[in-house]
């Protein structure tokens, strides 16, 4: 099964490195123009490999947590490529120490709330002001493992990707007679920067973390990235509103 996404034009959050970064690449090969938006400097130096490749792409730096800044960078989208089809909301932090709730500073709950859940939020909402101009599009939010069961001492990170899930349900709704297409995907423990942080900063307590997936190791980024594509290709033209595991069976247990 050969996935195409030639004349399409798509956005990815959070894509200048993890899964974001690999999302953003497997779409580029797979025909997309694609738009790489990131805080970080480092989605210049992405957008520039892909461009140098010859597919069609341009970085572009936003904090999704502001929604004018999403709103500009959607904008932004449109003017280069002159529409928006697809995109994949993949930003997502955890609070600054892992902590249990009553010790959690209220800054640091809202700061994960405001790029994990209202980001989503706003990036969606101008999406979808564009998607709805072509009557018809996909959306991909990045959940998490964290979104489908408790985790003790990252409250805020689990309660806005549970979150997620419930703004991707309805919002599907919403938009199923548009012809505009929403999911959400629920990664594991993958290969991935955050994880590599996690591991630094607790190494016990990310061992038992990998040693507990069923698989016994942690997931790809191209795997995660996989899934996204296929979200948004027409072979999956029946799916909305759903939630996709990609969790090596961790939250099968």
């Amino acid at each position: 099964m050969e996935i195409s996404f030639n004349e399409k034009v798509v956005l990815v959050t959070g894509a200048a490195g993890g899964i974001g970064w690999a999302t953003a690449r497997m779409f580029a090969e797979s025909g997309a123009a694609v738009a790489l938006a990131d805080l970080s400097e480092q989605v210049d130096a992405r957008a520039k490999e892909l461009t140098e490749k010859g597919y069609k792409t341009i970085a572009l730096h936003c904090d999704v947590s502001k929604e004018e800044d999403v709103k500009r960078m959607v904008e932004q989208v449109v003017t280069t490529f002159g529409r928006l089809d697809i995109a994949y909301n993949n930003v997502g932090i955890h609070a600054s120490v892992r902590k249990d709730l009553a010790e959690t500073e209220g800054w640091d709950f809202d700061h994960v709330l405001s790029v994990n859940l209202r980001g989503v939020w706003n990036c969606m909402k101008y999406e979808l002001i564009e998607m709805k101009k072509l009557a018809g599009g996909a959306i991909v939010n990045c959940s998490s493992q964290g979104g489908l069961v408790g985790i003790a001492n990252i409250d805020a990170y689990t309660a806005s990707k549970h979150g997620i899930l419930g703004l991707t349900k309805s919002a599907a709704l919403e938009y199923a007679r548009q012809g505009i297409r929403i999911n959400a995907i629920c990664p594991g423990t993958c290969e991935t920067p955050m994880v590599k942080h996690a591991i630094e900063m607790s190494p016990e307590h990310m061992a038992r973390v990998i040693d507990a997936i069923p698989l016994g190791r942690m997931g790809k980024p191209e795997e995660i990235a996989s899934m996204v594509l296929l979200l948004c290709s027409d072979y999956a033209g029946f799916a909305i509103g759903q939630t996709w595991a990609m969790d090596g069976g961790y939250t099968v247990m």
